[in-house]
């Protein structure tokens, strides 16, 4: 199979397209012949290796242990693990795992859901690690009630964009801080209001949320919380990338939250088939539409994580495989 392949970390310019063995799914797996994947911040991190706390974490110390990349993926079903009883061969599906970037994968059953028919895979392979981690920094760490005052910086990017969607459907009333030319994009799937911040900071307003999600957490956190209510929520998605900052932060986070008088959560995404299964739902009932702004080859996903690196997507960037 062709895959984009690297062995080393390194920038883009360390992966290539080669040709792979094709893989053989575990007793819980199915394998996926992939249609479209997308690219995540997750993806540079891991090619990089960078935070450090990336190669910590089991992803390999020295060299990498994953030689493929890409955690969001859709397809079809081409065979099943002797223990998989939720699907068959031909059905089609989208969902997290590793291995994204080639023509195959084997996931686990239980990291991948249907994919609605109306959608293409184009669509759905945008889903799993943005719109999880913005229904989780929502739901599960915001604590979201309907009607309340929702503040998502960040608003035009991977997960803002879900995050303004998802807000809207759980009956929040909801602010989206992006640039200028994302304005009417960011209007268009959800939001009440929309700041543009190279014209206003929208902790400066003086109005108070009841929740902010970061997603793009370049100012001081101090600040942003004095937007929070006392009875609020801020909730971190974004921030700086190096290893000394996380653990700073990891530090000094919980003081000045305790100084502040305000909730602070940040939090790492944990996929998971339910939330899945939640998004598809959303999907389904048109509440949510997912936003691409670029589709790349397979042989040009050097080039899409570059893209992504620049920090400045609208939406999601798809490899079409």
């Amino acid at each position: 199979m062709k895959a984009i392949v690297r062995t080393k970390y390194g920038s883009p310019d360390v992966l290539g397209l080669s040709e792979a063995d094709k893989p053989t799914p575990a007793d819980n797996q199915v394998l996926v012949k992939i249609q479209a994947a997308a690219v995540n911040p997750l993806d540079w991190h891991l090619l990089r290796g960078e935070p450090f706390l990336v190669r910590l974490m089991g992803f390999g110390l020295l060299k990498p242990k994953h030689h493929i990349l890409g955690a969001d993926m859709a397809g079809r079903v081409e065979a099943v693990g002797r223990d998989v009883t939720r699907f068959k061969a031909g059905d089609e599906v989208f969902g997290t795992g590793m291995g994204g970037f080639a023509e195959y994968a084997c996931v686990r059953e239980d990291n991948v859901v249907l994919k609605p028919a109306a959608m293409t895979f184009e669509q759905v392979a945008a889903v799993p690690i943005a719109g999880v981690t913005a229904l989780q920094a929502l739901r599960d760490h915001g604590h979201l009630q309907s009607g309340q005052q929702v503040l998502i910086n960040g608003a035009s990017g991977g997960v803002g964009t879900f995050a303004v969607q998802i807000a809207k459907a759980l009956g929040a009333h909801v602010t989206g801080v992006c640039s200028g030319r994302n304005a009417e994009m960011v209007r268009s799937i959800g939001a009440d209001h929309v700041i543009d911040y190279t014209k206003e900071c929208f902790w400066q307003n003086g109005k108070e949320y009841d929740l902010i999600v970061d997603n793009a957490a370049v100012h001081s956190i101090r600040r942003s919380l004095r937007s929070v209510k006392r009875s609020g929520v801020y909730v971190l998605v974004g921030g700086s990338a190096s290893t000394a900052s996380i653990l700073l932060s990891l530090i000094l986070n919980p003081l000045i939250s305790r100084i502040e008088g305000r909730k602070l959560a940040s939090f790492i995404a944990s996929p998971k088939q339910s939330d899945l299964t939640f998004l598809r739902e959303l999907l389904e009932a048109g509440q949510i539409v997912p936003v691409i702004d670029r589709t790349y080859p397979l042989c040009e996903t050097p080039d899409a994580i570059r893209y992504v690196e620049e920090g400045h997507t609208r939406g999601k960037i798809i490899i079409n495989v």
